[in-house]
């Protein structure tokens, strides 16, 4: 319990929002401007940016129901 109040602080929700944001949307460049778009790399690049997002949206989530 003691893990997931000090992952779900308010600075580590933001870090991660902030590098997610980053890496997907370096991904996002990267499958637009490549002459491969299709390429398996850029499309991890970009999944890679969005589970990080989703991941700082999930402990969100959770640090609203942690008890102060």
């Amino acid at each position: 319990m003691e893990l997931l109040r000090t992952i779900a602080q308010r600075e580590v929700v933001i870090a991660l929002a902030i590098v997610g944001a980053i890496i997907a949307t370096a991904g996002h460049y990267i499958v637009n401007r490549s002459r491969y778009p299709n390429s398996p790399r850029a499309r991890l690049v970009l999944r890679v940016g969005y589970g990080i997002t989703w991941v700082s949206i999930g402990l969100f989530i959770v640090a609203g129901f942690l008890p102060k």
